[in-house]
C-alpha cells in the first residue's frame, strides 16, 4: 500500500474485507438464515399483520440483522492482524474502510430482509420506491452507529457488554426516525416533519461519521 495515496489504501482494505467475506461465506449465510428464520417465525405467530405493526417488526428485524452482520466486523480481528494493519495504514483510512464495508454488507443485507419480509408477510406498502429508500438510508445509518461501536467495543477486549450499554441510548432515537420516516410509505397523506426528520438522520450520520475518524486513532494507539 503506498503511504501518500489514502483512496488506494482504503479501497484495498475495502477489497481486503469483501474478499474474505466471500471466502468465509458462513457468517454471510448465518445472518441469511437469521433473517429468514425470524420473519418466517413471526409470519406463524402473527400472520400478515397491518401496516404500522409491519413497520415495526421490519426495523426491529433490520436492529438485530445490524447487530448481527456489522458488529463482528472488528471482532474478526485478532490483535496480531490489527498491530500489523497499524504498522501498515494510518487509523483514519482503516476505520473508513471498516464504514465503506460495513454500509456495502448491510444495503445488501437489508434489501434481503425487505424482499423476505414482503414475501412472508404480506406487502402493505402504498409507496415502494420511497420505502426502498429509506431501506436502504437504514440501513447505512445503522451500520455506521454499529461500526463505530464494534471498533471502540474492540478496545476493550472485544466486550460484548460495552457494545449493548453504549449501544441502547444511541440506537433508540435512529430507530425512532426511520420509523417515523418510513410511516410515510404506507400512507397517501404528506408529513410535514417528513424533511426535519430527514436533516435530523442525516446530521446524526455525518456526527457518527465524524466521531469515528475522529476518536478510532486515538483508541487503536492502546
Amino acid at each position: 500500500m503506498k503511504k501518500n495515496n489514502p483512496i488506494q489504501q482504503t479501497l484495498t482494505l475495502v477489497k481486503k474485507d469483501l474478499l474474505l467475506e466471500m471466502r468465509q461465506q458462513y457468517a454471510f449465510y448465518g445472518v441469511l438464515l437469521y433473517i429468514v428464520s425470524t420473519v418466517f417465525v413471526i409470519n406463524l405467530m402473527m400472520g400478515k399483520p397491518e401496516d404500522k405493526l409491519w413497520n415495526a417488526l421490519f426495523w426491529v428485524v433490520q436492529l438485530f440483522v445490524a447487530v448481527n452482520a456489522v458488529a463482528k466486523s472488528f471482532m474478526q480481528e485478532s490483535k496480531g492482524r490489527l498491530l500489523y494493519f497499524y504498522s501498515l495504514v494510518h487509523p483514519r483510512y482503516f476505520i473508513a474502510a471498516k464504514l465503506i464495508y460495513n454500509i456495502i454488507l448491510m444495503v445488501v443485507m437489508s434489501l434481503i430482509a425487505l424482499g423476505a419480509s414482503i414475501m412472508l408477510l404480506g406487502n402493505p406498502i402504498t409507496n415502494p420506491g420511497y420505502f426502498v429508500g429509506v431501506v436502504l438510508l437504514g440501513g447505512v445509518s445503522l451500520s455506521l452507529l454499529f461500526t463505530m461501536l464494534a471498533a471502540i467495543a474492540a478496545q476493550a477486549n472485544h466486550s460484548a457488554a460495552l457494545m449493548a450499554i453504549m449501544g441502547f441510548p444511541l440506537i433508540l432515537p435512529i430507530l425512532m426516525l426511520l420509523s417515523n420516516i418510513s410511516v410515510s410509505a404506507f400512507l397517501t397523506v404528506f408529513q410535514p416533519e417528513l424533511p426535519r426528520m430527514f436533516w435530523l438522520l442525516g446530521g446524526l450520520d455525518f456526527l457518527v461519521i465524524a466521531l469515528s475518524l475522529i476518536l478510532f486513532p486515538f483508541l487503536w494507539k492502546d
